[in-house]
């Protein structure tokens, strides 16, 4: 089947498209799939870049390609559902190239450059004025509207700016702020793991250290035992000793031997519920519960978003006021 031909339904409209393009949308840097788009094995799509970072992130030690010494691989847990990825040790230029998403991309960039079909140009006219298309954007009425609106209508007094500038500078803020909400997420989830990781080697150190004991203890009392019977035998050997000047001499010093093994002092033994490690348990409700009241914070756009609309005006798009003299100057 002809690919192009078989896709040209679903890219018919700009509703489709959009659907389609949240798709091919990367998870990390929340742009587009750049190639080469590498599958993980939880089926889940990145670009090669985005993957080498979160993998370079949780693996700070590990060498590139490039060095002189390779590590024996590593891994990385995948941004959209936490599956862990264990790489070899060509690290991510050992993952597969997902071919059919690159040919989608290709696809997709070349039928979003055409021109859309009448049907959704239609959506885009004035309801005042039904011959005239939205083209302009209301600043103060914060509303798409259309030339003659801005001349003879409700937004005569208005100031105005091209709607695709508009359209555009929305739909990166819109952008940008995905990216930073999925940054901090992950940096929350980066937290978790490490203290998870904290507090299980703690358990491990005191699970070590309860098994030196127990394994001193053994070989305290083995080697006690052992010795204690070497000087029953001994006892039961000078027994049958027939003289009796060597039998009493034998004797007296096995009494001494009995007296001085007597003392010895043993390390005692554990105490009852020892082996319990019970006090390691970890209560995460209030922390579960914290983290479910996380939301947006109304009004904290701040300086943040004064600074990107600053950067925008630096990389090239009009301000307000020159849209608004752009505008009113096409409407002459």
């Amino acid at each position: 089947m002809n690919f192009t031909v078989g896709f040209k339904p679903l890219l018919g409209d700009a509703h489709s498209m959009d659907s389609l393009e949240k798709q091919l949308i990367c998870p990390i840097c929340l742009e587009m799939f750049s190639k080469p788009v590498v599958i993980l094995p939880c089926q889940h799509n990145l670009c090669r870049k985005c993957a080498n970072d979160v993998f370079q992130a949780s693996n700070p030690l590990w060498q590139s390609r490039g060095s002189t010494t390779v590590s024996s691989g590593g891994r990385f847990r995948c941004p959209s559902c936490r599956h862990e990825v264990v790489l070899d040790r060509h690290g991510v230029y050992g993952l597969q190239r997902n071919l059919l998403v690159e040919n989608i991309i290709d696809i997709y960039k070349q039928e979003s450059s055409r021109p859309l079909n009448s049907k959704a140009e239609q959506h885009l006219m004035c309801e005042e004025h039904e011959d005239e298309k939205i083209n302009i954007y209301c600043l103060s009425c914060e509303v798409p509207t259309c030339s003659l609106c801005k001349v003879f209508g409700a937004h005569k007094d208005c100031e105005v700016a091209p709607l695709p500038t508009i359209y555009k500078r929305q739909k990166d803020n819109s952008r940008r702020q995905k990216q930073l909400l999925n940054q901090r997420f992950e940096a929350l989830c980066a937290v978790l793991e490490e203290r998870k990781g904290e507090l299980l080697q703690a358990l491990a150190l005191k699970q070590e250290e309860k098994l030196q004991r127990v394994r001193g203890l053994i070989r305290q009392y083995g080697d006690h035992l052992e010795a204690s019977s070497k000087l029953v035998e001994s006892a039961i050997q000078s027994m049958e000793e027939p003289q009796m000047a060597l039998y009493l001499q034998q004797a007296k010093e096995l009494i001494n031997k009995v007296g001085t093994m007597s003392k010895v002092e043993l390390g005692g033994r554990p105490e009852p519920g020892y082996e319990s490690m019970e006090q390691f348990t970890v209560n995460v409700e209030h922390v579960a519960e914290m983290l479910r009241t996380i939301d947006f914070q109304p009004g904290a756009s701040g300086e943040e978003e004064d600074e990107e609309v600053a950067l925008d005006g630096e990389e090239g798009s009009a301000g307000p006021e020159e849209e608004r003299l752009e505008a009113s100057e096409g409407l002459h």
